[in-house]
């Protein structure tokens, strides 16, 4: 069964940076997307961007404006997210979440409305000073 562990969150000032891991287990196929998304307290979910395991293909929401970069590892079976510049307006939970077809998170990215195969119980960042 696959499972998905969203790690890295925590308390940071603004203008800080933090790194997010999505460890990826129980996938038997050898390909796999993986989005990350976020939710504030009390606003609907809000997608990141797309990493495709075989070539490293992404696909970024607008409004992310080169704040933050989503990478991958395959020899640890993990995708990163990289924030940068943190505002408090980015404060949310913090999850990543699989499917076997970019498409669909590419969708799910740009309109949060289709669903993803698997989802991570996600990791908080606070962003205040």
């Amino acid at each position: 069964q696959v499972q998905l562990v969203e790690s890295g969150g925590g308390l940071v000032q603004p203008g800080g940076s933090l790194r997010l891991s999505c460890a990826v287990s129980g996938f038997r196929l050898n390909y796999y997307v993986i989005g990350w998304f976020r939710q504030a307290p009390g606003k609907e979910r809000e997608g990141i961007s797309c990493i495709r395991s075989d070539d490293g293909t992404t696909f970024d929401a607008d409004f992310v404006k080169g704040r933050f970069t989503i990478s991958r590892d395959n020899a640890k079976n993990t995708v990163y997210l990289q924030m940068n510049s943190l505002k408090p307006e980015d404060t949310a939970t913090y999850y990543c979440a699989l499917d076997a077809s970019m498409r669909v998170c590419r969708t799910a990215v740009s309109s949060g409305t289709v669903g993803m195969d698997a989802w991570g119980k996600g990791t908080l960042v606070t962003v205040s000073s």
